[in-house]
């Protein structure tokens, strides 16, 4: 298995590098391929400027939008790594979103009907966010957010969603809900790869 890690969070002591970390350490025992782009680390450009557009629908991208599709284009699954923040993804994430997600490489439209081309992929989130999800659950946001992202973004552009994780109150998280996620984590993951190879 080709593992992709698009990862977002600027701070070495966040709870999503320990995410991400725990989850290279699975991998790598597990003996899978694994291509990291952490998106603070390579200094990314979110911004999708005018050219960026114009490009896109001449199917022309800017090098560095090329090197993460080739990156994506070479991946069976891709692991979306990330907090929310304003209820929504971090600014360089969606900006990735908006840049490399373009017209033609991750979807087109065929006598205008939408079809997403990245198609064959599967894809896993995981989300650290503040407030509960009793709290989210109450206001409607983790449905808000499932249909945002999931089904506006991934889904959108065919990629087959294994697994969403919403690991709440992280701000505050315990030593023991910390050791808890990571054993759900090491789990799902055990879990999907098995059915993937005997499924």
């Amino acid at each position: 298995m080709k593992n992709l890690i698009i990862y977002a969070h600027p701070n070495s002591g966040s709870l999503n590098h320990f995410f991400k970390n725990t989850i290279i350490e699975f991998l790598e025992k597990s003996g899978q391929e694994i291509v990291v782009r952490d998106l603070n680390e390579i200094n990314f450009n979110p911004v999708l400027s005018l050219q960026d557009m114009q490009g896109q629908r001449m199917g022309q991208v800017a090098e560095d939008v090329q090197t993460e599709q080739d990156f994506i284009s070479r991946a069976d699954r891709i692991i979306f790594i990330y907090p929310i923040w304003w209820t929504g993804m971090p600014a360089i994430m969606k900006g990735y979103i908006d840049r490399v997600f373009s017209y033609g490489f991750a979807y087109r439209y065929d006598q205008g009907i939408q079809k997403g081309l990245l198609t064959g992929k599967q894809t896993i989130i995981v989300n650290s966010h503040g407030k509960s999800n009793a709290e989210y659950e109450a206001m409607g946001m983790d449905k808000a957010l499932e249909l945002t992202s999931d089904t506006g973004i991934f889904k959108y552009c065919g990629l087959e969603i294994k697994k969403h994780f919403y690991f709440d109150k992280a701000d505050r998280a315990s030593q023991e809900s910390i050791s808890e996620w990571e054993n759900e984590l090491k789990t799902a993951f055990r879990m999907i790869d098995e059915v993937s190879v005997f499924g």
